[in-house]
């Protein structure tokens, strides 16, 4: 029976995805990653190299999940506020492993550089339509506006704190959400 590439390759980003974010780059385990993936540890050096470049794996696919299931609209940056907070709330520990790569490879990656180029520039063509204030500097507001998507998920007792104790009503998070709206809609008011 051939082995199936693909789906092993699958199972090991999933791994390594749980155990970077729950213990960063410098605490993972290669073993544990393989055990999990239900994988020969060889494997992981043949498709990815070292644990550097698979946790580079990792988040590269994270991005890119992200955007497809996140598509940035500088037509509605309240909605898209909403939207990466959703996202977030779903996947607690998509912010952990944003954590970790911020404390363990704080440098820019060209995915990361051009991803937030594209925003900005769409940004300034929502200023020139009149949709936001032209007097905000793109770049700050789109940073404000990832901060306060972010907000909640990413703060001591926050949904990405982890484990059934952490789980917050519904009603709260309706109000946190409601709060990120709102705050981006008084924003960019032009």
């Amino acid at each position: 029976m051939a082995r199936d590439s693909s789906a092993t390759k699958a199972r090991l980003l999933d791994a390594a995805f749980s155990e970077f974010a729950a213990y960063g780059i410098a605490g993972a385990r290669v073993d544990r990653i393989a055990e999990a993936a239900q994988a020969n540890k060889r494997l992981i050096y043949v498709y990815y190299g070292n644990k550097e470049q698979l946790f580079d794996a990792v988040l590269q696919r994270a991005l890119e999940t992200g955007s497809e299931s996140v598509p940035f609209d500088a037509q509605d940056l309240p909605g898209y506020a909403a939207a990466v907070f959703d996202h977030l709330v779903a996947r607690p520990d998509l912010m952990r492993l944003v954590q970790w790569k911020q404390l363990e490879r704080p440098a820019t990656t060209d995915t990361e550089a051009d991803s937030y180029r594209g925003k900005i520039a769409a940004v300034e063509r929502a200023q020139a339509a009149g949709l936001i204030d032209p007097g905000l500097d793109p770049a700050d507001l789109l940073t404000l506006v990832m901060g306060l998507a972010q907000a909640w998920t990413g703060t001591v007792g926050g949904v990405a704190a982890g484990g059934p104790e952490a789980a917050w009503p519904a009603e709260r998070l309706a109000r946190h959400r409601g709060t990120v709206i709102e705050s981006v809609r008084r924003l960019i008011r032009p």
